[in-house]
């Protein structure tokens, strides 16, 4: 087993010639687009990999990001469908915990009773069942009306720093990632470099934060691995978070903030837009149908004990 943090040209063909052989024969991806779109360029800088090989072959990898030091470490991995039921994914698993430590979180691409019997067979228990959702940005609803005394802005930092935090962890309550944040967890996502404040959106009453959304780019149209030279990535949009003080629910907030978001990352020139939203959310699902989003998989988180 080879821990790696990059890919060579030929280790790069192996592992996505492995990963749509998986997707091929499991008909859903293994590993998150966002992910893809890096290992289509011999991965990012800030990840690490692990690579399991037969005869040449690549039969196994796993993609290790250490980069959330709130969450914790994350890993996905996928194994070749000749090749399953050998050993081949605990021993990835056992070698991302050595390396990543008893924080590891693994996720699950497309709820696959193997997968999920591999996670709980190494300890792992489930935490999280999260749908994936997709739109494209071709044509974006109208903004609806709202109270007149509500206004929508940009994030200030620093100065919407306490009271964002404030709605954050009064709208998710008991959440067991997005809830109870320190003032250090959202300054660590502050000084990633994804980090833009237009488009961070805010929705203030009687200069009070009631809600907000917050949306990423992933994949830069440029992108650069210690110097070398730059590559395209085809980028895609996300919804990250989504918070609405639920004193004030049922004011379409939600639906008002979400539209300004999808507006902006159209005009950022993006194409299509992501989200998660855990399965329990009910009403938050139903709002993003209503503006075009569709199912297109789902995730499962898991965490050692």
């Amino acid at each position: 087993m080879l821990h790696l943090k990059q890919l060579t040209p030929d280790q790069q063909t192996g592992v996505l010639a492995l990963i749509k052989s998986a997707t091929d024969h499991d008909q859903t991806p293994p590993i998150s687009d966002h992910i893809l779109l890096h290992l289509r360029h011999g991965g990012d800088k800030s990840d690490s990999h692990l690579v399991i090989t037969e005869n040449e072959k690549i039969i196994g990898y796993a993609h290790l990001d250490q980069t959330d030091l709130v969450a914790g470490p994350a890993v996905e991995l996928v194994v070749d469908p000749d090749h399953r039921q050998t050993g081949v994914g605990s021993q990835l698993i056992s070698e991302a915990i050595k390396i990543c430590g008893q924080r590891l979180r693994l996720w699950s691409h497309g709820d696959l009773p193997a997968a999920s019997k591999l996670a709980i067979a190494n300890n792992f228990i489930k935490v999280r069942t999260v749908i994936q959702m997709i739109v494209d940005l071709g044509e974006i609803k109208q903004i609806g009306q709202i109270d007149s005394a509500i206004t929508v802005r940009t994030f200030l930092p620093g100065l919407d720093c306490d009271n964002w935090l404030a709605l954050n962890n009064k709208a998710f309550t008991n959440h067991p990632e997005q809830g109870n944040w320190s003032i250090n967890d959202l300054n660590l996502r502050l000084k990633e470099d994804w980090f833009d404040e237009k488009g961070f959106f805010i929705a203030e009453k009687d200069n009070q934060i009631i809600g907000a959304t917050w949306t990423k780019i992933h994949g830069a149209t440029s992108h650069q691995h210690d110097g070398e030279d730059s590559h395209d990535h085809p980028a895609i949009g996300e919804i990250y978070i989504t918070a609405i003080d639920p004193s004030y629910n049922r004011l379409g907030i939600g639906k008002v903030l979400t539209i300004t978001a999808l507006n902006y990352l159209k005009y950022q020139g993006l194409n299509q837009v992501i989200l998660y939203v855990d399965e329990e959310n009910k009403a938050a699902i139903n709002l993003y149908q209503s503006l075009g989003f569709k199912e297109f998989g789902k995730d499962l988180l898991f965490k050692l004990p």
